[in-house]
């Protein structure tokens, strides 16, 4: 079962990842949307060198301000979620995991695979454990991990007037600028957490094979 239920597994990750990526070059909207919305849409920001404004999906075909709001939204946040992805590969597979047990059992966080392989195949966490981070993924995106008081600035500004970092003493050209790059580093992450998934299905398993040496 496990050579046929893990790589459907990972066709439908991979699928998910590819639909939250074809709204990833969709540039941001700050005016009113106009009858021609796509030429709105080509100064603003995300529409940048090489590509400038990028839809080849059509997503934005006769899109109006609440559909672009939705798309940039979705965008923003699969950029910063793989963007952790990514980030968690390197690490884990530079031999860095949380000490300790990981359950009741005693098994070290390291005695499990790295990857996707943790989660889903024979070697994976217990599914009581996969259900916890469901959870707690799901308790993030109720509670959390939105605008909480109406004050956001922009779409996916979760400050809720907590965490600030500084952000209120920029001028608008270094904001616009900081959310360029935060745009720039999620899109390059939702391609790169792609490819390092895609290479796990691979024989030899050679994620970040140039950089690493594998037993």
């Amino acid at each position: 079962n496990y050579h046929l239920s893990y790589p459907i597994k990972m066709k439908l990750i991979t699928a998910a990842l590819l639909a939250g990526s074809a709204a990833a070059f969709a540039p941001a909207m700050n005016k009113p949307s106009s009858t021609a919305l796509n030429m709105a849409f080509e100064s603003e920001l995300g529409a940048q060198p090489p590509f400038g404004f990028y839809d080849p999906l059509n997503l934005l075909e006769g899109a109006d301000q609440e559909r672009f709001d939705r798309l940039r939204y979705v965008e923003l946040k699969h950029g910063r979620i793989a963007q952790l992805a990514f980030l968690g590969q390197i690490v884990t597979r530079a031999g860095i995991h949380l000490p300790g047990s990981v359950n009741l059992a005693g098994d070290s966080f390291d005695s499990f695979p790295d990857g996707a392989a943790a989660l889903f195949g024979p070697d994976a966490i217990p599914k009581e454990g996969l259900g916890q981070i469901i959870l707690f993924i799901g308790l993030l995106e109720l509670f959390v991990m939105k605008d909480v008081t109406g004050d956001a600035e922009f779409k996916g500004d979760f400050r809720n007037g907590a965490l600030d970092f500084g952000w209120d003493t920029f001028g608008p050209e270094t904001k616009l600028r900081k959310r360029g790059i935060e745009l720039n580093n999620g899109r390059a992450a939702m391609m790169g957490i792609l490819g390092l998934m895609m290479h796990e299905q691979i024989d030899g398993n050679p994620v970040i094979g140039l950089f690493l040496e594998y037993n």
